[in-house]
C-alpha cells in the first residue's frame, strides 16, 4: 500500500467541559441564524433600496442572486477549509468577514457596490456556515445532549427564514433598508466573543493534508452553474439558451467531479461520506424540505401582503406561531422520538405532515381570515419542519469522522440551498404559468380577475410543493435505514469509544 503524508495525521482535542457546551451552542447557533436569515432578511427591503439606489426591476434579482451564487459555490470549500486550518479559527474568520461585507453593503451609494457587498457576504457565509455545524458535531459526543443540541441547532435552520422576514420588515418599517444589513454586525460581533471564549481548538498533529485544488474548482463551477441555471429559469424561462446552458454545463462538472474524487490523494469531499444509504437519505431529505418549505415563504408572504393588505411587520408577526411550532417539534423529536423511532419513521412523518399543510393552503382565497384558515396550515408545516430537519442534520453527520466534519456538514447546507433555488425556480415558473392560463382564461380583465388569477397562481405552487414533501416521504421511508442497522446512535463520530478524540485520516 503506498505510503502518503495522511497515514500518521490525527487531530486531538480536549474535551469541553459541560457547563460550556451549551455556551458553544449558542454561539454557533446564533451564526447559524445570522446566515439563514440573511437569505430572507434583505428581500423585504428591496423596494426602498431600489427607490434610493435607482436600479431597475430587471437588476433587483441580483441582490438575492448574488449571495446565492457565492454561498451556494463556495460551500464544500468553506467546509473543508474548517478542516484543514481548524474549525475556531475558519468560524471566527467568517464572522468577522461576514460583519465586514455587511457594513459594506450597508454603506453602498450604488447598486454594483451592494451586489458585490452581497457575494461578499455569500463567501464569507460558505465559510461559517458549515464550520457552525462542524463545531457542533464534535462538541457533543455524548447522545442525549447531542440530540438536544441538534434540535436547537435544527429548529434554527428551519425558522431563519420566517425570523428573517419578520425582522426585515420591522427594521425596514421603523428604522432604514440599510438595517437589514447592518443588523449583523452586533451579532457577529457577539459571536466572535462567544468563539474565543467558548469554542474548543482542536490540534492537528502529523502532515497537513493538501486541499484539493481541481475537486474545489469542479465542484465550485457545477453548484454554481446548478443555482445560476435554476435562477435564470425563473427570470428568463426554461426556454432560454443561457438556462439551459448552465445547468448542461452543472451537470457535466459533477461528473468530472465525482470521477476525480475517486482518484484524489486528499479529496475535498470523500465519496464514502454521501454513499452512506443513511446519510443520502439525509441530504437528499433537506433538499426536498428546502425545495417545497420555499412556497410557504415566498408564496404566503404574497399573499398576505398583495391579496390581503398585511405590512410587512404584520406578516412578519402571522409566521411566529409557524415558527413556535417548529421550536416545539424540533425538542420533542429530537429528545423523544428520533431516539425511539429513527429517522425512517420522523423524517417520512414530517414530510407527510407537510403534504398535508401544504393542501390546506390551496384553500386560501380573499376572503380567508388567518385564525380560522391562514394559522392551521402554518402550525402543520412548522411541526413538519420541526421533525424533519433536525433529524436530518443529525443523521446527516453522524459517524464522519473528526476530521471530515466540515466537508459533511456542508453538504447539509448545500443541499439545503441547492433545494431552495430550484423550489424558486421551478414553484415561480410554475404560478407564473399558471396566472397568465387564468387569466386568458377570464376575459375581460378586471382587477377582480387578477387577484382572483394570483390565489390561483399560490394554489398551484402550493400543489406542487405538496407534490414535493410526498415524493420526500416516499424516499425517506425507503432509504433511510431502521433503528439498529448502520451506524450506532451511542457512537455518533463512528470512532471507538475508548478513544473519540483521536482520529486516523483515511489512508490512500
Amino acid at each position: 500500500m503506498p505510503k502518503t503524508s495522511a497515514t500518521s495525521s490525527t487531530l486531538t482535542s480536549t474535551p469541553v467541559p459541560h457547563s460550556r457546551r451549551w455556551w458553544t451552542l449558542s454561539t454557533v447557533a446564533l451564526a447559524q441564524l445570522m446566515v439563514v436569515l440573511d437569505s430572507t432578511v434583505v428581500n423585504i427591503a428591496l423596494p426602498s433600496a431600489q427607490t434610493d439606489l435607482g436600479f431597475s426591476n430587471g437588476d433587483r434579482q441580483w441582490i438575492i442572486t448574488a449571495y446565492s451564487l457565492a454561498f451556494a459555490s463556495l460551500l464544500l470549500l468553506g467546509g473543508r477549509l474548517s478542516d484543514l486550518i481548524g474549525r475556531k479559527r475558519t468560524f471566527i474568520i467568517g464572522l468577522i468577514g461576514f460583519a465586514a461585507a455587511s457594513a459594506l453593503g450597508g454603506a453602498a451609494g450604488t447598486f454594483g457596490l451592494l451586489v458585490g457587498a452581497r457575494a461578499l457576504q455569500g463567501a464569507f457565509g460558505a465559510l461559517l456556515a458549515p464550520t457552525a455545524l462542524a463545531v457542533l458535531t464534535t462538541t457533543f459526543t455524548i447522545p442525549k445532549e447531542r440530540a438536544r443540541a441538534f434540535g436547537i441547532f435544527g429548529a434554527i435552520a428551519g425558522a431563519g427564514g420566517a425570523v428573517g422576514l419578520l425582522l426585515g420588515g420591522f427594521l425596514t418599517q421603523n428604522l432604514d433598508w440599510r438595517w437589514n444589513l447592518y443588523i449583523n454586525i452586533p451579532i457577529a460581533v457577539i459571536g466572535v466573543i462567544g468563539a474565543i471564549v467558548f469554542v474548543d481548538h482542536l490540534e492537528r498533529t502529523g502532515p497537513r493534508p493538501k486541499l484539493d485544488i481541481p475537486g474545489t474548482i469542479l465542484v465550485s463551477g457545477a453548484l454554481f452553474g446548478l443555482v445560476y441555471g435554476f435562477s435564470n429559469a425563473e427570470t428568463d424561462g426554461w426556454d432560454s439558451p443561457l438556462t439551459w446552458g448552465m445547468l448542461a454545463g452543472a451537470v457535466v462538472l459533477l461528473v468530472a467531479f465525482v470521477l476525480w474524487q475517486r482518484r484524489a490523494a486528499h479529496p475535498l469531499l470523500p465519496l464514502v461520506i454521501v454513499l452512506d444509504r443513511n446519510r443520502g437519505a439525509a441530504y437528499l431529505s433537506v433538499l426536498i424540505a428546502g425545495a417545497g418549505m420555499f412556497g410557504i415563504f415566498l408564496f404566503v408572504t404574497y399573499y398576505l401582503q398583495v391579496s390581503l393588505g398585511y405590512t410587512p411587520v404584520q406578516t412578519g408577526l402571522s409566521f411566529l406561531p409557524m415558527i413556535a411550532m417548529l421550536v416545539v417539534a424540533a425538542q420533542l423529536s429530537t429528545n423523544i422520538f428520533v431516539p425511539r423511532f429513527g429517522p425512517k419513521i420522523m423524517v417520512p412523518f414530517g414530510m407527510t405532515l407537510g403534504a398535508l399543510g401544504m393542501i390546506y393552503l390551496t384553500h386560501l382565497d380573499l376572503g380567508s381570515t388567518y385564525a380560522a384558515d391562514i394559522l392551521p396550515p402554518l402550525m402543520i408545516l412548522g411541526f413538519a419542519m420541526g421533525s424533519i430537519m433536525p433529524a436530518s442534520m443529525q443523521t446527516a453527520t453522524l459517524g464522519v469522522d473528526r476530521q471530515f466534519a466540515g466537508v459533511a456538514s456542508a453538504m447539509v447546507n448545500t443541499s439545503q440551498q441547492v433545494g431552495g433555488s430550484i423550489g424558486t425556480a421551478l414553484l415561480n415558473t410554475l404560478a407564473a404559468t399558471a396566472a397568465t392560463n387564468f387569466l386568458a382564461a377570464n376575459t375581460p380583465l378586471t382587477a377582480a380577475v387578477a387577484a382572483d388569477a394570483a390565489i390561483h397562481s399560490y394554489a398551484v405552487a402550493y400543489w406542487w410543493g405538496a407534490g414535493f414533501f410526498a415524493v420526500g416521504a416516499v424516499l425517506a421511508a425507503l432509504l433511510f435505514r431502521r433503528m439498529g442497522h448502520g451506524v450506532s446512535l451511542s457512537n455518533p463520530h463512528g470512532t471507538p469509544a475508548a478513544a473519540p478524540t483521536e482520529v486516523p485520516l483515511p489512508v490512500h
